[in-house]
């Protein structure tokens, strides 16, 4: 386990390579995570669980955006997941990716880092094949996420059986089967078998030059539908980091709302740059 410090006009975080053997996985796998390093935050921390998309790796968000900036002088651990191309679910076949992330990656999480383990101070985003993952893995599991963010979401993709690419169209097909629409993969039925005291904080945005907003779209007319509180916003931009950099902010913000309302002890304010 690797670690770096990252400082930046005074503030410091530590930047950790999480590389553990995943037993539900069958191999190796890794996660980046962003802790505070201030001696004055001392924790216990809220999670902020944040994944890539389908193209990309644990690393991308590190790479690719100013993650790090975004959440400097915070108290909050930020963990990036390594998720494949496994759409973050338990595929019919291949990969548990749901299982590894939501059973075992949160609680070794847990077990090794100063963190406020229950579920009001645990929160998940992420962006296309992320954005889709992090409603899905709230949704099917209420008791341990109180908000999630969807960027971009490829939010009606798992029900499709049209992908314009037969090869991704037979993974798709490998992981979530053919029967999904009103099953445990459906986004739109999940959202709607939930208790409502159980549903957790829900925000959604999307590029108004993005291919996914139509489906995004319809994701947020069926929560309107079902009357389910959310925030829902669309902004200029396309499928792309510019976009993911920016928007990303208006979602940590979003989450720190959410966290404040259950905070014990840290001071969860968005500092002023």
């Amino acid at each position: 386990m690797g670690r770096h410090a990252l400082e930046r006009n005074g503030s410091q975080m530590a930047l950790i390579e999480l590389r553990y053997s995943s037993n539900v996985l069958g191999k190796m796998t890794g996660a980046m995570i962003l802790s505070p390093e201030r001696e004055d935050l001392r924790g216990p921390f809220p999670v902020f669980y944040l994944l890539h998309g389908l193209s990309d790796d644990y690393s991308a968000w590190m790479r690719r955006s100013t993650i790090e900036r975004h959440v400097e002088n915070l108290p909050l651990l930020v963990v990036m997941p390594d998720g494949g191309r496994g759409w973050y679910t338990d595929a019919r076949e291949g990969f548990a990716y749901d299982t590894a992330i939501a059973h075992e990656l949160v609680s070794l999480v847990d077990r090794t880092f100063h963190t406020d383990a229950r579920r009001e101070a645990r929160v998940i985003g992420g962006l296309s094949m992320g954005g889709y993952g992090a409603l899905k893995l709230a949704l099917a599991h209420p008791d341990l996420f109180c908000s999630a963010v969807s960027h971009s979401g490829a939010l009606l993709v798992p029900t499709r059986q049209d992908a314009p690419e037969h090869v991704l169209r037979d993974e798709l097909r490998r992981i979530f089967g053919t029967e999904v629409r009103g099953g445990r993969h459906d986004l739109q039925t999940l959202v709607g078998q939930l208790d409502r005291d159980r549903l957790p904080a829900l925000r959604i945005d999307c590029g108004t030059e993005d291919a996914l907003l139509d489906e995004n779209r319809q994701f947020h007319a069926r929560l309107e539908k079902l009357g389910i509180p959310h925030e829902y916003a669309e902004y200029p931009g396309n499928h792309d980091w510019n976009y993911w950099d920016l928007h990303v902010q208006e979602a940590i913000a979003f989450h720190l709302r959410v966290l404040a309302q259950y905070s014990r002890s840290v001071d969860l304010a968005m500092p002023q740059n």
